[in-house]
């Protein structure tokens, strides 16, 4: 038998707990994965942990890899960075990115795995799944060359968008955030940074990532006329109040939804999600990108720790865990 391994569950909202787990044996299409890394996704895994899902969405939430239900008892999570230990012969002894939660080792189908890249090291490829967003969000923006842009909310999906709309030529960014510690992050990525009072207006496209009222109605008065706000935020069970009533209409503005749920109708015809997830792989081999990790703490220490990072009170992107082996 493969034996055993150690998970992180919500036990209920607010606690986590590691739990033993068995492990089945690998059949002929799986592999056993040995966990090196895996990050805490500050927007959709703390709003799970703070037992925030609608019962509504309930069905939508679920991660490729969940065991139970929500509000909990659940185990949640999508940011995991192995390497394969047993499976096809191709695979073993890969460095390999999948959607799966918090646990020691695990085994999937092979299908469900992806290579990262010779030139990504392992500890970054944890951002690979908010990279993933970042690229389905501006093939749904479609911007263009010399656009004006802003992205409100410098967390991690907010600063992935603009570390790869940094790339794009002739384009002006902006990070907007009430945090002034994120301008340092806008400085390792390239782009410029502001408070929201202080952001450039008149623009063509602006990226919403703050998951706060405020911060999308700030989003629509940067706009121009005929300007479009893309909204990546996910607010869960909150209800969020808009002026629309005041210049909305005569501007002409466009408030439009992106997730990564759903590949984006832009190039649905033409790549899949395993396509859409190699891109964002290929990707990470910028080294600037480091800058979105900002925390780190062993396995054993994710129960204590996701408190911290539900509240805020532990300030961080990314978040990263780190296993040493089975007995962190």
């Amino acid at each position: 038998m493969t034996g055993t391994a150690r998970a992180f569950w919500l036990d209920s909202p607010g606690r986590g707990v590691i739990r033993e787990v068995r492990l089945p044996e690998p059949g002929a299409d799986e592999v056993l994965v040995r966990t090196l890394f895996s990050g805490v996704s500050r927007g959709t895994e703390t709003l799970v942990f703070g037992g925030r899902v609608p019962e509504s969405q309930y069905a939508a939430m679920r991660a490729p890899f969940q065991e139970g239900d929500f509000p909990g008892p659940v185990k949640y999570g999508y940011l995991n960075v192995g390497v394969v230990e047993a499976g096809p012969g191709d695979l073993v002894g890969r460095t390999v990115f999948c959607l799966y939660p918090h646990q020691t080792r695990y085994v999937v189908p092979a299908a469900a795995v992806t290579p990262v890249p010779p030139a990504v090291p392992a500890g970054r490829a944890v951002l690979a799944g908010t990279v993933e967003t970042a690229v389905n969000a501006l093939w749904d923006a479609a911007p263009l060359v010399g656009d004006r842009i802003a992205v409100v909310g410098g967390g991690m999906v907010g600063c992935s968008v603009a570390a790869l709309l940094a790339r794009f030529p002739g384009v002006r960014v902006q990070l907007v955030d009430t945090d002034p510690e994120r301008a340092k992050a806008a400085d390792a990525l390239g782009v410029g940074f502001a408070s929201p009072g202080d952001a450039l207006g008149g623009l063509d496209l602006v990226v919403h990532a703050s998951a706060t009222e405020a911060g999308l109605a700030r989003s629509l008065e940067l706009l121009r006329p005929e300007g479009t706000v893309l909204e990546l935020s996910w607010y869960g069970d909150r209800s969020v109040a808009l002026p629309l009533g005041e210049a909305f209409h005569s501007r002409r503005l466009t408030l439009r939804g992106s997730q990564v749920g759903t590949v984006s109708p832009v190039r649905a015809a033409t790549r899949t999600y395993a396509d859409r997830l190699a891109l964002a792989l290929d990707l990470l081999a910028d080294p600037a990108l480091d800058a979105l990790v900002t925390g780190e703490s062993a396995f054993a220490e994710l129960p204590d720790v996701m408190p911290g990072l539900a509240s805020g009170e532990v300030p961080a992107l990314c978040h990263r865990i780190r296993y040493a082996g089975d007995d962190d």
